[in-house]
């Protein structure tokens, strides 16, 4: 799949029109289902070999990859079989149980890791997940996201002297008219 063919089957599985509140808490006409393009095994092969050449790329020195829960979980898995790279999972919050962790998986303190996210729109959870990378003592320079929304995600990362690598731009997506996926539910 090139990637004019991985970007038209992204939209067709994932782009809803509407009336949307954003994690971020902006309001859209438009949403991107990432548990939609997520969870289609053509397309999170083909998003899992993108993200690893991102990796080897923008940040070839990484030792694993980062990835907040839960929507970037699917893709950091993908990278991980496509470039070989491990990973950890970093939670919202540390869990109230057993290891009481808040990052899964293991990794040695001053790791280079690059994250890796689906759609960045304000890049809140990303700075929320960078800084807990940092707090155990990994070091965080690159994001590499499926979708940035070009909402301001790039400069909040940048703030945190983290670039952000997108493989699709929304003005990418929204070149043109789209056929809407239909809601679900």
């Amino acid at each position: 799949m090139n990637d004019a063919e991985l970007l038209e089957a992204i939209v067709s599985a994932a782009y809803l029109e509407g009336d949307f509140v954003l994690r971020s808490g902006k309001r859209s006409r438009y949403y991107l289902d990432k548990f939609r393009f997520e969870t289609r095994p053509d397309i999170l092969a083909a998003l899992g070999d993108r993200i690893a050449g991102a990796v080897g790329e923008h940040e070839p020195g990484a030792a694993r990859l980062a990835a907040p829960v839960l929507g970037a979980v699917p893709l950091a898995a993908a990278a991980s079989l496509a470039g070989g790279l491990p990973f950890v999972i970093v939670r919202d919050e540390a869990k109230g149980y057993g290891t009481a962790n808040r990052l899964e998986g293991a990794f040695e303190e001053g790791e280079l890791v690059c994250l890796v996210e689906d759609i960045v729109t304000s890049g809140g959870a990303l700075v929320e997940a960078i800084s807990a990378l940092r707090e155990a003592g990994l070091v965080v320079r690159t994001a590499v996201c499926v979708i940035d929304r070009e909402e301001g995600g790039a400069d909040a990362l940048a703030r945190h002297a983290v670039r952000l690598r997108p493989l699709f731009r929304a003005g990418d997506l929204l070149k043109g008219e789209k056929t809407p996926a239909k809601p679900h539910g």
